[in-house]
This record gives C-alpha cells, sequence and structure tokens, in this order.
C-alpha cells in the first residue's frame, strides 16, 4: 500500500541549457496485455484491457477511463479493434490488439476528452537506488528489474523515458552526489547529451529517505541526525513492545522510500512516497510524472479559438507546402488558412482545438517551427507571434 507524504509544485526559472528533443511515438493505438488462453472468453476481456490500456495512453491520464462514453466503448470493444495477434515472453501469453485511430479520437471528441498526440517530449530519468550505505544509478545493464518496468511502463503509457547510459562519459561527467542532492546545474551539464525536454531526478531508499533526510533540516549538525536516528529506533521498539509479536512480522517488512524531482517547461515538480513495495511505488511515481508531463501538452477537444501566427523564411514553393502540410498536421489544429504573403513571410489563421498554451508547448517540440523573440524589443500580448521556418 502506498502512502503520499506530501505534494508540492513550485514555479522557478529555469532554463535548459541545451535544445529540447522530442519523439514521435508509434503505436499510440496498439496494446498488449497478459492473456491466461486464446480462449474466445479471454480473448475478448483480453480486447477490453487492451482497449483501455490504448484510451488511457492516448488520452494521458487514468482518470478517462471514469468517463460514461469510453466505459460504453469498452463494452463494445470489438466496434474499435481492427486486428489482434498473439505473443509469447518468459512463458507468459500476451495479445497483442490494434484500434481504429479515427474511431478513438471521435470517442475522445464525443466525451470532451484532452487528446494527447504523437509527438512527445524525451524524458531523461536519473534513477538512484539506495541500498543501505551503497547507492546505484540505474541503466538498462543494472543488475534489477526496475529498468525493466521503466521501460515497460514508457511503452506503456507511450512516454519515452530514457535511462543513462552510464558509460565512460558519463562515469567521468556524472557525481552521484551531485544528483542525490538533486543540484540543478551539475545535472542539465550531465543530462546535456540526451537533449530531453523534461529531467527526472527519482531516489529510492531503504534507508537515507526513511529516516534522517526526511525528518531532518538540510542544516542539521551530525549530532542531532544521530539523535534523530536512535529516537526513530526507540520508536519502532517501543511499538513492538506494545503489541508483541503481531507487530514483530510487519517490523521486519522492508519499507521504502521513493522521491522525485520533474524539471520541465521552466517548472519544477516534487512528490514523495513511502511504502513496503519497491515496484509499486515506482509504478506511481512514473504515472503521476506522466500526468503531470501530460497536462503541459496535452490538447483540449472543446472549443474553437483562432490563433493568428507569422512565419518568416518561406522562401519558395516548395517550402510554403511543407510549411502548410507541417501546420495541418498538428494535432493541436483543426484547420489553417493562409491570409497574406510578402516576401518570404507568410501569415496563418490556425483553428485551434484547445489553448494557445498547448499548441505552443507543442511547437517547442519540434526543430522546424522556431518562435522568434526579439529580446530588445518591448512585450506586445496583442503581436502576432513570429516563428521562422527551418525545412
Amino acid at each position: 500500500m502506498l502512502k503520499y507524504l506530501f505534494s508540492i509544485s513550485i514555479l522557478v526559472t529555469l532554463l535548459l541549457p541545451f535544445n529540447a528533443f522530442s519523439l514521435e511515438v508509434n503505436d499510440l493505438y496498439q496494446a498488449r496485455v497478459s492473456v491466461d488462453s486464446q480462449a474466445s472468453h479471454h480473448r475478448k476481456n483480453a480486447i477490453k484491457n487492451a482497449l483501455r490500456a490504448v484510451m488511457v495512453k492516448v488520452g494521458g491520464e487514468n482518470t478517462v477511463l471514469e468517463d460514461k462514453i469510453l466505459k460504453t466503448a469498452i463494452k463494445n470493444s470489438n466496434n474499435y479493434i481492427t486486428k489482434y495477434r498473439y505473443t509469447r515472453k518468459n512463458d507468459q501469453l500476451y495479445l497483442v490488439a490494434s484500434f481504429n485511430e479515427d474511431k478513438i479520437n471521435q470517442l475522445f471528441q464525443q466525451a470532451n476528452l484532452a487528446i494527447w498526440g504523437s509527438l512527445r517530449p524525451q524524458v531523461l530519468l536519473w534513477f538512484i537506488d539506495e541500498r543501505g550505505l551503497t547507492r546505484t544509478i540505474m541503466s538498462n545493464s543494472t543488475s534489477s528489474n526496475l529498468p525493466s518496468l521503466v521501460n515497460a511502463f514508457s511503452a506503456q503509457r507511450g512516454l519515452p523515458m530514457l535511462l543513462p547510459l552510464m558509460d565512460l562519459t558519463d562515469a567521468t561527467q556524472v557525481n552521484i552526489s551531485d544528483l542525490w542532492g538533486r543540484f540543478e546545474q551539475p545535472i542539465y551539464q550531465a543530462s546535456e547529451r540526451y537533449f530531453a525536454e523534461a529531467i527526472v531526478v527519482m531516489r529510492l531508499s531503504d534507508s537515507s529517505l526513511l529516516t534522517v533526510d526526511e525528518l531532518a533540516e538540510p542544516n542539521v549538525q551530525q549530532d542531532n541526525k544521530e539523535a534523530m536516528q536512535d529516537a526513530l529506533q526507540a520508536t519502532k521498539q517501543e511499538t513492538i513492545d506494545n503489541c508483541g509479536l503481531l507487530c514483530v512480522d510487519e517490523a521486519k517488512k522492508s519499507h521504502f522510500a521513493l522521491d522525485w524531482v520533474l524539471f520541465s517547461q521552466n517548472q519544477r515538480f516534487t512528490q514523495v512516497y513511502e511504502g513496503t513495495n519497491k515496484e509499486a511505488l515506482t509504478k506511481q511515481a512514473l504515472s503521476d510524472i506522466t500526468e503531470l508531463i501530460y497536462q503541459n501538452y496535452a490538447l483540449s477537444t472543446t472549443g474553437d479559438n483562432d490563433y493568428l501566427i507569422e512565419v518568416a523564411n518561406v522562401d519558395s514553393l516548395k517550402a510554403y507546402t511543407e510549411l502548410f502540410e507541417f501546420l495541418s498536421n498538428l494535432s493541436a489544429v483543426k484547420s489553417v488558412t493562409l491570409i497574406n504573403a510578402k516576401g518570404a513571410t507568410r501569415q496563418f489563421k490556425l483553428k485551434l482545438l484547445g489553448s494557445e498554451s498547448a499548441l505552443l508547448a507543442s511547437l517547442k517540440l519540434n526543430k522546424q517551427l522556431k518562435q522568434y523573440i526579439d529580446p530588445l524589443a518591448v512585450v506586445d500580448p496583442l503581436a502576432i507571434p513570429v516563428f521562422h521556418w527551418e525545412p
């Protein structure tokens, strides 16, 4: 069982010292779920579970499954499936199901639920596992089931999550004490080679985070820390003494604390958990991180907003055609209309599915259309934003 200790969100003025990178996520409308056999009743339930997984992947949040329209669709999941197949891994049978993209999107539109497009931010996860006095930075080669858990979650939710390579370059650039201390500048420097849009530092501990680190102030002296450690141990022993043998098994259970810090979009978020199952803690943390990122990039299906933009460097018919196609394919955009052309500059009216902020957040994830902001100009909130096209 998970125990939430606290949750805070803090706005800070952080600027990433490198260019953001995003990935086009494939198979958003496909899901793989475990199944007991190829029998029809098992297949029927598996297809429903696969549709639920796709809805969460497209919608970004587990709460979309509470919508009545989506609940009804899940009961009639065969109306949305296009194909399925079976696969086996580690003696476990899986059903891989694909669903009709247009039909799923129509469901979200009918339910007035947000849709998360296929262009999604790359997330770099610095994951430190503390066992007693030993701390390890997780990579895909680490002898632990946690990297596999992270990779499986990334595929399940459609959010590109990358663990560091921990190769010779990382070994010379990364200081584990900087990561554990969550010092921003060294973390940014160590992360630069991965071109991530968001950086997460996650700490899992069976020792210090359960005791001194979370109870003490940052400047507590060592003597005070040791006193607090002794007091905590005495409290545990007193609890066992008061309730007898019934508490012994509970006291022997491994307890873990997990916390994370997310740096993204000039914001900083942090949350802490405590429990007895480190896999469950990790999954809950990854889910919360995903939903925070989703809130920055998801697109509302409601509204009908007009948004004017001006694009420079459109110096040929080919460039114009590519730009128009690019704008039309943005998941935030319902329609595109050219309203003015002068020299190599084109002005467009975009009819948006959601808010301007969602569009701008989405545009930050691509390298072809970059907004130009004159640092010397007086900010005019009514001015038409200017972008530069880089085919």
